[in-house]
């Protein structure tokens, strides 16, 4: 089964983003159907990975509303460093998560969930060095590749996109990735 077309994912975009987090779970999300909008702090801007890969913004954070958007993806790497300090990206987060919608992070996406207080009393997993952060933010850390927590998805690293997209996709409507 392959996701309703309709549906619209925005991905956070950010120089020094992890290249595989964001272009492995941006292919199978599409390839499931969805729409994947690169949201950055300027649209038409390029935004470059940790080891070369170029995105370019579809629209602006400030532009960006909880109503646009069916999920938010936060990428790893030390974009979500950049992220956290763009106060468009981190209210579309808090926004996503007070409408219960799905807001998936990865690596360390987790910080952007800390910085807007969505740790506490969740069930988290990340990269390993920010574990102590999330404990620290009153949530508990767990070393597996994806956790599901209400509406906050969080999974550990690159190797572990299949299960993150996965995960987004049944959040979504308990789709499937297309094989």
């Amino acid at each position: 089964m392959t996701a309703d077309p309709r549906k619209r994912v925005a991905l956070l975009v950010e120089d020094e983003f992890e290249d595989a987090d964001l272009a492995g779970t941006a292919d199978l999300l599409r390839s499931s159907g969805l729409e994947v909008v690169f949201v950055g702090p300027i649209a038409g801007r390029h935004y470059h990975g940790r080891k070369g890969l170029e995105v370019t913004a579809d629209l602006a954070a400030g532009k960006a509303t909880v109503r646009d958007f069916d999920a938010v993806v936060i990428p790893g790497g030390h974009a979500p460093d950049r992220i956290r300090l763009r106060h468009a990206m981190t209210d579309l987060v808090r926004d996503m998560i007070a409408a219960n919608k799905p807001v998936a992070a990865i690596d360390r996406g987790a910080q952007v969930l800390i910085s807007v207080k969505a740790v506490g009393g969740r069930t988290i997993t990340c990269w390993p060095s920010i574990a102590i952060d999330i404990k620290n933010a009153g949530g508990r850390y767990v070393d597996r590749p994806v956790v599901e927590d209400g509406c906050v998805i969080t999974a550990r690293k690159a190797d572990d996109v299949p299960h993150f997209a996965a995960a987004i996709l049944k959040a979504l409507g308990n789709l499937q990735p297309a094989s």
